[in-house]
């Protein structure tokens, strides 16, 4: 088990004890967050049964699971292989705004790229995601998204170009 300490934030791979307090602090995370449909937690109950979770990182803060991220794979119609999708990132209500959703993306971004991953794409709001180097990629879409939310991070030189599909555990409905 690989475990990175980013004091007096320890941030850890996910293991099986982790499972409720992380389902739990999903839902608070984005309990009153626009633009959700409130089933994030059913989304990685889903990718943990498909094993599709090719990184689950959780922030422990004073013993408490107060973050977590999650990365999966995507597939792109082109057939560009490597590429990962990374969320839901949650992190406590009470610990939000203090930086450990930015440590917590920084440490899945780091150990995406030693895994020699391709690159990293995430809806969400761009002006949170370009501090990490995600930026809109013409000619790589989610489809029914605007372009302006979805956003990619290539790890190489090559974007690839086409239609986005993530696991089919997004497709959880409320």
């Amino acid at each position: 088990m690989q475990v990175f300490l980013f004091m007096p934030l320890l941030i850890r791979c996910e293991v099986p004890a982790d499972r409720a307090a992380i389902a739990a602090l999903t839902q608070a995370a984005f309990l009153e967050a626009p633009h959700t449909r409130h089933n994030e937690h059913r989304i990685l109950a889903a990718l943990r049964d498909a094993g599709a979770l090719a990184l689950s990182l959780v922030a422990e803060q004073d013993g408490a699971l107060v973050g977590h991220v999650a990365v999966s794979p995507v597939s792109i119609s082109d057939g560009t292989p490597g590429w990962y999708g990374i969320g839901p990132l949650s992190v406590a209500p009470a610990w939000q705004g203090r930086g450990m959703g930015a440590q917590l993306m920084q440490a899945a971004l780091g150990l995406m790229k030693d895994k020699a991953a391709s690159g990293c794409v995430v809806l969400g709001d761009p002006a949170y995601y370009a501090r990490f180097g995600f930026r809109p990629a013409p000619g790589l879409t989610l489809p029914g998204v605007p372009p302006e939310h979805f956003l990619a991070l290539p790890f190489g030189q090559a974007l690839p170009k086409g239609a986005v599909r993530y696991h089919a555990a997004f497709d959880q409905k409320e």
